[in-house]
């Protein structure tokens, strides 16, 4: 068993705590970590998690997308919006499965989670491989930069400019998409396993720059690091549920209920626990955010 996951058994002893530990209003919903699924049984993924009660979905562990509690609580603003709109599809919990980011889509394919729900940013390749719900959140990128940012790195041009800068990212995470769209070399991509060791290569000088969400970036945010504007030659983009290509009643139901819960007050409380923008996602659809490219 690795160390991120307990088992069936454990979560079964913890959920009810776990229930009680996420603070979200309007709902409580049992989330930890479970092992991941050894393959999808007969019928609907839809009937099946409504018959069992849960649904094993894939996430990170980078604030405030997603985050897990010391004591194994499955939070952050993507489950907690995913974990709301099944209580109110009639599935009360939700058992989260740590994965690197490359990982999330290969694992989904596979059946080993239900549901991606851990800030998996749209765009048009990733599109072509799952369907997302509409958005749940949006986003921008900046740089975590030394004090000062000396190599004045504000854009991905800027990086490209000089061939001696490096930028550490998480493989397979959308800023690394990002930059190999726009033909950054890959000897001048590091890449780096978790947020805080992105902070460390910058600290250390084996990185010049850390990619990352604005709001990830700042919940990182240590002395001598600052945090730069919103890069300003990324398109804007954001995250939905994502689900396998064959589920799609799944996310006519899912869509269904989320189109209820954004316009409902729990919606923006959610968000902005976590320091999103409730109206910005209702401002965008799935056919933008998946027109974005790479």
């Amino acid at each position: 068993m690795r160390k991120n996951e307990i088992s069936r058994r454990q979560m079964l002893r913890t959920g009810g705590a776990a229930a009680l530990a996420l603070p979200v209003a309007g709902f409580l919903a049992g989330c930890s970590f479970t092992q991941p699924g050894t393959g999808q049984p007969a019928g609907s993924t839809l009937d099946q998690i409504k018959k069992q009660g849960f649904a094993q979905i894939a996430i990170a562990n980078e604030p405030p997308y997603t985050k897990i509690e010391p004591d194994g609580t499955v939070t952050g603003a993507e489950p907690d919006v995913v974990a709301a709109v099944l209580k109110r599809m009639g599935i009360p919990e939700v058992q989260g499965v740590v994965t690197p980011y490359e990982s999330m889509i290969p694992g989904l394919k596979a059946n080993r989670w239900d549901i991606i729900a851990a800030g998996l940013f749209m765009k048009q390749s990733r599109c072509s491989q799952l369907r997302y719900s509409e958005p749940q959140l949006v986003s921008t990128e900046s740089f975590a930069v030394p004090a000062g940012n000396p190599k004045k790195l504000t854009s991905v041009a800027a990086v490209k400019a000089d061939p001696a800068v490096k930028v550490a990212v998480l493989p397979g995470g959308f800023e690394d998409g990002a930059l190999k769209t726009q033909n950054v070399p890959a000897g001048q991509i590091v890449n780096i396993p978790d947020g805080r060791s992105g902070i460390e290569a910058v600290q250390a000088g084996r990185a010049d720059a850390f990619f990352l969400p604005t709001l990830s970036l700042e919940s990182l945010k240590t002395d001598g690091i600052e945090i730069t504007p919103a890069i300003d030659d990324v398109q804007q983009t954001g995250s939905g549920a994502g689900f396998r290509m064959e589920d799609q009643d799944l996310v006519n139901a899912y869509d269904e209920q989320l189109r209820a819960l954004k316009a409902s007050p729990e919606f923006d409380q959610i968000l902005s626990k976590w320091g999103f923008s409730a109206d910005a996602s209702r401002k965008v659809t799935r056919d933008q955010l998946c027109s974005v490219a790479g």
